[in-house]
């Protein structure tokens, strides 16, 4: 398998750099825990062509996919740039091209690869039951039911739900504000960006189910998803090892260097080969399904190793730095909130250990 990135993942991620390294300060950021959303930065990559390069042309983008989704995620994940490019590309949009319908397409993609909307799937972790269900309701549908710490949620125009229906689970393209949907806004370890979304016996038309109940609509966008927050998380962690190796070449503790200490050494190499382990993982699934591959082993296993390896290269950063980890106003302690928030969404280290066991288990002798 040849892992060197095309020439195509090589520009939209060096143009990907080179706005969001202009963008992105910790002034543009704001004060920690609040925001979570640059619209600005967000309608910017909507015009550099950076959203919509790497969906279908069937939908008018670049005729790429999640290879190229990830390239881009990455240096978003380096930037910790607060914009929905994973739940708006890589899951909604992304779903709609594969399984959606002309109507869908004309009045919910095409803006949102413009930089003009924001959407969002409410899916539950790994091995969380889903939170909606749907009934029947003459020839449509009528949903019920809640998800917390949606992505993106409290700023977003549309929802991809999946419900569980009694053919099976569908997911469902539901507006943020069709009659009965509330949306509250949430805080989390980095941003207010997420929402607890909640349906009141929304009503659904024929038009609004992705695909069929049953199909696995929700297991396509649950195993991309998990892979773009991968890309996302070694984006991050990329980041925070380079800036604590750098302060530690720089700062002294008893006249001498950090990085002259072999304890420190020690730490910053473990970090190395958890971020490269990151790193193979990750293109290892992507490529499979990118490939239409079977891919749930290989997305599990990069998800362990991306919360996993996420929890010890955050804390190595943390500690070497010192206090300074952990004021809030240094540039680090984002780098940190956001590989903490990425380790849990989708479910932890844990959970994908339990899923990985169920997914071999289940294979024939």
């Amino acid at each position: 398998m040849d892992f060197s990135l095309t020439e195509a993942q090589r520009d939209l991620a060096e143009l990907t750099r080179r706005i969001v390294h202009d963008r992105v300060t910790p002034e543009s950021l704001g004060e920690h825990g609040s925001g979570g959303f640059d619209r600005a930065l967000w309608t910017e990559l909507g015009k550099a062509g950076i959203i919509d390069a790497a969906l279908p042309n069937s939908v008018g983008g670049g005729g790429f996919g999640l290879l190229e989704q990830c390239a881009v995620l990455i240096e978003l994940g380096r930037a910790v740039a607060p914009v929905p490019y994973l739940p708006t590309v890589t899951l909604a949009a992304s779903a709609l091209a594969e399984f959606g319908r002309g109507e869908q397409l004309e009045r919910w993609v095409v803006p949102a690869v413009r930089g003009e909307r924001v959407l969002t799937a409410a899916l539950p972790d790994t091995g969380a039951p889903c939170g909606f269900t749907g009934e029947r309701a003459g020839t449509g549908w009528r949903l019920s039911g809640a998800q917390t710490a949606v992505p993106f949620g409290a700023f977003a125009d549309g929802f991809l739900v999946p419900a569980a229906t009694a053919d099976g689970i569908a997911v469902f393209l539901v507006a943020a504000d069709a009659p009965g949907v509330a949306v509250s806004a949430q805080r989390t370890v980095d941003h207010a960006d997420a929402a607890l979304v909640e349906l009141a016996a929304v009503e659904a038309g024929p038009d609004a189910v992705l695909g069929e109940p049953g199909a696995g609509v929700d297991e396509w966008l649950r195993l991309r998803g998990t892979v773009g927050l991968c890309a996302l998380q070694l984006g991050v962690l990329e980041r925070a090892l380079h800036a604590t190796a750098e302060y530690a070449k720089e700062r002294k503790q008893f006249d001498h260097v950090l990085a002259g200490f072999q304890a420190v050494r020690q730490r910053l190499a473990d970090g190395y080969t958890d971020v490269e382990a990151v790193r193979l993982t990750l293109w290892q699934a992507a490529w499979r399904l990118a490939e239409g591959l079977p891919g749930a082993e290989e997305v599990a296993t990069a998800k362990f190793w991306a919360a996993e390896a996420g929890h010890r290269v955050a804390h190595s950063a943390v500690h070497i730095h010192g206090g300074v980890g952990i004021d809030t106003d240094y540039p680090l302690h984002r780098y940190f909130v956001a590989a903490k928030r990425h380790e849990f969404t989708f479910g932890g280290a844990t959970a994908q250990l339990r899923s990985l066991g169920s997914l071999l288990a289940a294979e024939p002798a």
